[in-house]
């Protein structure tokens, strides 16, 4: 007979801010035991964030790592392994979708190591220029999972209400807006993901390997940073290295507690 089950340390992080209720909040939570999809699925739609991290812990390096939406399974999600990486302390390898990742502390926060985008400039869709009312479309880009937008200027990405639902139909995981930033932000964005579950991300370290594969030969520089643009906001440090990006922020702990199912 199988013996009770563990109850899972959990906890929300506030991820690339280093103040409580800003940046991206994320669910981490810490499993010493088999659980199934369905179950981390459930989880992460009643925690009902943007994305839960689930980090097994069983002392095997690197560590594996997955990211549930409300809705669905991602294959690569920045904020959240941020929170993770904060939550466990030191150095960390983790093993996921998107091969491995290293997160490192160092004197700005903590450093992933994340795979760069790839992309290609395409035509605008028609219904993505319906999508968004309001903005001066200057170049689309299909990255590996995402619709990259620029605009005109960061007072457009920072109005912009767009038609989500459109958003939805396209054949891709978001979009992300953006357009050049001002002094200390090199770029700024926002991003939208309706088609799993998350109308609008407010910290997106996934788009910023997308975002870094873009603005880098834009601006002739390795070295960027990027402010997202959402109600709770936050800033990203990005250095691209090759078919690498590495991105840089801090987290706070907001919560902490355990499952008890």
């Amino acid at each position: 007979m199988a013996g009770p089950r563990t109850a899972p340390e959990v906890h929300v992080v506030d991820a690339f801010t280093d103040q409580p209720f800003r940046g991206n909040p994320a669910g981490v939570v810490l499993l010493t035991e088999d659980r199934d999809d369905d179950w981390r699925q459930a989880v992460a739609a009643e925690l009902n964030l943007s994305e839960t991290a689930f980090a097994d812990v069983r002392g095997t390096d690197p560590i594996p790592l997955r990211w549930f939406t409300p809705v669905a399974e991602v294959d690569l999600c920045g904020h959240a392994t941020l929170a993770a990486a904060h939550v466990l302390g030191g150095e960390r390898r983790f093993a996921t979708r998107s091969g491995v990742l290293t997160c490192t502390p160092t004197a700005n926060g903590i450093e992933l190591d994340l795979p760069a985008d790839t992309l290609q400039p395409v035509e605008p869709p028609p219904v993505l220029v319906a999508a968004l009312p309001g903005v001066t479309i200057e170049q689309v880009a299909r990255g590996r999972e995402d619709f990259l937008v620029r605009v005109a200027s960061a007072d457009e990405v920072r109005a912009l209400r767009p038609d989500l639902a459109a958003f939805a139909r396209e054949s891709a995981r978001g979009v992300i807006v953006t357009a050049s930033g001002d002094h200390p932000a090199d770029f700024v964005s926002r991003c939208f993901y309706p088609a799993v579950g998350v109308d609008e991300d407010p910290v997106t370290g996934s788009a910023h390997c997308t975002l870094a594969a873009y603005w880098a030969p834009e601006l002739g520089k390795s070295l960027l940073v990027g402010k997202q643009l959402s109600a709770r906001g936050g800033t990203v440090g990005v250095a691209v290295d090759g078919a690498r990006v590495r991105l840089t922020g801090r987290a706070v702990t907001v919560l902490s507690g355990r499952l008890t199912c």
